[in-house]
């Protein structure tokens, strides 16, 4: 197969299916499109006008978590489990981490200190929600397997690199088994090669021009 993945630079739904596609061991080609100037090609193989869309051989699929399900039906090694419930939960996880990305845009988007600051506890919620779900010892989502959730995770963690490094914490600190969880997310070779070398400074550059409270807060923290 010749396979194409449609990207967009930032895009941590992009992310995911270069990360399933990385621990398939599959050669695959990137093509980066301007979102905010989508070409007619594009507009003909993404209905919804979104990233990720997969080129199998020509043929799109478009919706990250489609992708990543193709990917898995198609290519070994099998990143979902065998069981057919903890498969579902899987899937159900998966779905928790688009949640959480939903807020963290909700929260660079923010547009006063209190809308910050409750999307700021809501974050924390969720991580507390996973602490109670994450096995004891780990170091993935299900123990020593990596998983198409862990691949859900490693882009949701990414952004708070760039977070800290602007001085934005209280996101982790009564979740030590999802800290750890994200140490090592961070360090898995398909993770880090899912996105260019400029991402934290492009990622910077776009919490800088969203015009809400952690735009201004950069600034000052920037100065």
């Amino acid at each position: 197969m010749k396979l194409t993945l449609i990207s967009h630079r930032l895009c941590p739904y992009v992310q995911r299916a270069a990360i399933v596609l990385a621990e398939k061991g599959v050669a695959f080609e990137r093509r980066d499109v301007d979102l905010a100037n989508k070409p007619d090609w594009f507009k003909a193989v993404s209905p919804l006008g979104k990233t990720p869309v997969l080129l199998v051989d020509g043929d799109a699929i478009f919706e990250s978590a489609v992708i990543c399900e193709y990917l898995d039906d198609t290519l070994l090694p099998r990143l979902h489990p065998g069981d057919a419930l903890k498969r579902a939960q899987h899937r159900a996880w998966m779905e928790f981490g688009s949640s959480v990305l939903n807020t963290i845009a909700a929260f660079y988007n923010a547009p006063d200190a209190l809308a910050l600051e409750s999307r700021r506890a809501e974050l924390a919620g969720k991580f507390a929600q996973l602490e109670a779900v994450l096995p004891a010892q780990g170091p993935y989502f299900s123990g020593d397997s990596f998983s198409i959730v862990d691949a859900v995770f490693g882009p949701v963690f990414r952004y708070f690199d760039v977070l800290e490094s602007a001085g934005e914490t209280g996101f982790f600190e009564k979740s030590p088994k999802v800290r750890a969880w994200r140490a090592i997310l961070a360090a898995r070779p398909s993770i880090q090669q899912a996105v260019g070398s400029a991402y934290a400074i492009e990622l910077h550059h776009f919490f800088l021009a969203c015009g809400s409270e952690l735009s201004r807060r950069m600034v000052e923290h920037d100065d």
